[in-house]
């Protein structure tokens, strides 16, 4: 029992983590550079919509291995202690994790000078969410 309990929390759990990290990067990374080239066709007379979307992308590209770590982890180990099995949890909480991620950039000291983002940055950061969450949850949440 401890030696199959030491392996999950060694092996199988940073596996996982790093796994459904990759995934969620990849599909986030994608799904970014789609809405970047949608939005250069097709909003190329709008500055100030280019400017919002390049500051937000640039703002998250240097604090995203610090926001995304933090909620993602407390998702997983909160949900390895409650042994909690359920893939919404997981998957709910990947997209949970991942949205934080504008709100705790607002948190920083220029928070009237940061803009607001957009739905599509939200549904881009929920989908990359839900998609590492899930993969969390196929690789070892299912037998938390």
């Amino acid at each position: 029992m401890f030696w199959k309990t030491l392996g999950r929390v060694i092996i199988v759990i940073p596996f996982a983590f790093l796994v459904s990290a990759l995934t969620a990067i990849l599909i986030l990374l994608t799904l970014a550079l789609e809405q970047m080239t949608q939005m250069l066709h097709g909003a190329g007379d709008d500055p100030e919509a280019m400017a919002v979307m390049l500051y937000v992308f640039m703002r998250l590209a240097t604090l995203m291995p610090f926001l995304t770590l933090v909620p993602a982890l407390l998702v997983v180990i909160v949900g390895e202690v409650a042994r909690i099995r359920s893939a919404l949890y997981y998957i709910v909480g990947g997209g949970a994790a991942l949205t934080a991620i504008p709100l705790l950039a607002r948190l920083g000291p220029s928070i009237e000078t940061t803009p607001t983002p957009d739905v599509i940055l939200w549904s881009t950061l929920a989908t990359a969410g839900f998609a590492g969450g899930l993969i969390y949850w196929l690789i070892a949440g299912r037998n938390a």
